[in-house]
């Protein structure tokens, strides 16, 4: 290994020499001189082994980089790069811990080296990759290097996680906390920055929604403080809008219930060197201390958030409940439920001509996930009305007693039920710890009675286990009782409920909230013509009504049968614009509630096949102008003559003045100067003109 000479030939000094010098941090780089000395000190080794000094290259572009990974190494991927294009004759380094600490990187390199015939020379001494000794001991040496980083890592997170559960780690504190001069963490002195939190909190527990806190701070043009991490101005107060993942960072953040925390979050690294940072659950933090420094909210009432945010995050699962109540009209927003499938409705909208937006229920995630058709939909300004006016006539203060005792007695039931569960599990706890004294006690030389208790405590760990997942799951499905402070709500809206609830200054958002503190959920079944309206109470009741099922916009705007056989009888002796002045006159309207027209009419009577005044006399052989011109031969202008002296039978067929003319009738006898003469005699008496 030692032996130089028979190490460095002919072809490696007809390549340059690499010199790779790296220190981890920028603290190193500044007060570690002489590390940094060593390392360049390494190219008059290159040159006492017969490299000249100019072909010694240096490569030192990763100062103040960790070696843990070569993804953002810029000079050691460089070095990788010669080595591989044949370019290197020998990589110098002052320890292989300085070339990588990372055992990929490392083993990767020596393989390269090893295809390229290239040598690497620490401060110990020079290496032949090819040689399969010297390629153990570097081996060995990667190895070495990647667990020396490891035992430091360990040893100061062990202090840091020592300091963090006695809550005494400094970290970096959200906004609105900050730690004074004793190092205590309180709440900022800023009364701007403590009234932006309090008011974020206030808004959340008034909504339930982290998004409509996001629309009231912009409603109100409020701004959000933050500081300036990194930079000239590290540390600094700036105001900013408030976003969504602001509110939620806030909301998700204990320290601002006056825990402290530590091992939130797991940080993740991609092979490509990018890190990727995911929140761990509760149970699984590494510290987490309540009360622990002042906060702005309670940790009661942080749970209470996270349990609110934790059911709308649901409302886009398959198992959704009935998320955070919106403006929109749909009153049974969230709490609609299929009666075929038994999934949760979604809510859409049509808009009416008049701009009037209409909910509808629809039941369509099954159908989206297989393209099959929507399993159903159901128009919902009949049903929100329905069970508003079951609310307000049935829910009086006295049946809202009445359900609070129901809830009551439900309560004891799921309390005692509970009970029981746990004093099965107490038993089985201590089967099991029985169970394992004995197994402990035993001598374990004498196997025969050793394997049976061992059995024994193993069944009773099994017990053991089933007992409590028996219990979590009991509590988990429990359905949610009413506390105290819920059943004060209920019996002091009951006076009031009728009062707020017609108020036309009450929010949609707020007629939801109310009807969700008593309507559990609502389950729809649409059949034929009618809705079957299932409404679940709060407090256990259930309500059953039967709807007849919203008529169409078709059928909502159909002019009535009664109407338009009235306007089939006036057809017979009148055209479209006498008919429709006769029915106005009657107090007769179109689908649309409008009065009828010539034009209304006339698509009315085309779109119902009922024949025009027209039509009817020319069915009858009522001839037009022109046909009565021609059969007593004489021009259009003697006819509309004689029509006009009342020589002719005629009749009017609309408002442009058409004419029909009778063609039972016969040429005029008398010529028409006599009827200048006021002659009796000159108008035949059958000739009449109908108008």
């Amino acid at each position: 290994m030692n032996d130089t000479s028979s190490k460095v030939t002919v072809a490696h000094l007809r390549r340059d020499a690499y010199l790779y010098v790296r220190q981890s941090t920028l603290y190193q780089v500044v007060n570690n001189t002489e590390s940094a000395r060593r390392q360049y000190d390494l190219r008059s080794k290159a040159t006492e082994l017969g490299w000249d000094h100019g072909n010694v290259i240096v490569i030192d572009v990763d100062q103040g980089h960790s070696g843990a990974s070569a993804a953002d190494r810029e000079g050691f991927q460089r070095l990788v790069a010669d080595v591989s294009l044949g370019k290197a004759g020998i990589v110098l380094g002052l320890e292989c811990s300085r070339l990588a600490r990372n055992n990929a990187d490392w083993h990767k390199l020596l393989q390269i080296c090893a295809l390229n015939n290239t040598l690497i020379c620490d401060e110990d001494g020079l290496y032949d990759p090819c040689d399969f000794n010297d390629r153990l001991l570097l081996g060995l040496k990667g190895t070495m290097s990647e667990a020396e980083l490891h035992f430091l890592h360990a040893r100061m997170q062990g202090g840091l996680l020592a300091k963090a559960r006695r809550g005494q780690l400094p970290v970096r504190l959200p906004i609105g906390l900050v730690y004074d001069p004793a190092g205590d963490v309180v709440l900022d002195p800023d009364t701007g920055v403590r009234d932006a939190l309090t008011h974020l909190f206030d808004e959340f527990t008034r909504t339930g929604s982290a998004r409509a806190v996001v629309k009231a701070f912009a409603a109100q043009q409020l701004t959000f403080p933050a500081r300036h991490l990194t930079g000239p101005r590290a540390g600094q107060l700036y105001w900013k809008p408030l976003g969504h993942d602001h509110v939620l960072d806030t909301l998700h953040n204990p320290r601002y219930a006056g825990a402290y925390c530590y091992g939130r979050k797991r940080h993740l690294s991609a092979p490509n060197g990018t890190v990727r940072t995911i929140v761990k659950p509760r149970e699984e933090w590494t510290v987490l201390l309540p009360d622990a420094h002042p906060g702005y909210i309670t940790f009661a009432q942080f749970d209470a958030n996270q349990a609110t945010l934790a059911a709308n995050a649901a409302t886009h699962g398959d198992d959704r409940k009935a998320g955070p109540a919106r403006e929109g009209p749909a009153l049974l927003q969230g709490l609609v439920v299929c009666g075929k499938c038994g999934k949760r409705m979604t809510v859409r909208y049509h808009k009416r001509c008049n701009g009037t937006l209409v909910p509808d229920y629809a039941c369509q995630r099954e159908g989206i996930a297989t393209g099959t058709p929507v399993c159903q939909n159901v128009c919902g300004a009949g049903v929100d009305t329905a069970v508003a006016e079951l609310i307000l006539d049935r829910l009086t203060p006295l049946a809202l007693e009445v359900a609070l005792t129901v809830t009551d007695e439900i309560t004891a039931q799921a309390e005692h039920a509970d009970r029981i569960r746990a004093a099965h599990v107490q038993r089985a706890q201590h089967t099991a710890d029985l169970a394992r004294r004995r197994y402990l006690a035993v001598d374990p030389t004498n196997r025969l009675v050793a394997d049976h208790l061992e059995a024994d405590y193993n069944t009773a760990l099994r017990e053991l286990a089933t007992a409590k997942d028996d219990y979590d799951t009991a509590k988990t499905n429990a359905e949610r009782l009413l506390d105290n402070a819920h059943r004060d709500r209920i019996r002091a809206l009951a006076a009031d409920f009728p009062a707020l609830w017609n108020d036309p200054a009450t929010p949609m958002r707020e007629r939801k909230r109310l009807i969700r503190l008593l309507v559990t959920d609502v389950t729809l079944v649409k059949t034929g013509q009618h809705i079957t309206v299932s409404v679940r109470l709060s407090g256990g009741q259930h309500h059953t009504m039967t709807l007849p099922r919203p008529r169409t916009a078709w059928e909502l705007h159909t002019t009535t049968d009664d109407t338009m056989k009235l306007a089939d009888q006036l057809l017979d002796e009148h055209p479209y614009h006498t008919t429709a002045a006769l029915l106005n006159e009657r107090g007769r309207r179109t689908g649309w509630d409008k009065p009828f027209t010539a034009t209304r009419l006339r698509a009315l009577c085309h779109a119902r096949n009922i024949p025009s005044h027209h039509q009817r006399l020319r069915d009858n052989g009522w001839l037009t102008t022109d046909e009565t011109a021609e059969k007593f031969g004489v021009t259009i202008t003697t006819i509309k003559h004689w029509n006009s002296k009342g020589l002719l039978t005629s009749r009017r067929t609309d408002g442009r003045g058409t004419l029909l003319f009778d063609p039972a009738q016969t040429r005029p006898t008398k010529p028409v100067g006599a009827l200048r003469n006021n002659d009796s005699d000159s108008t035949p008496p059958t000739a009449t003109t109908i108008k």
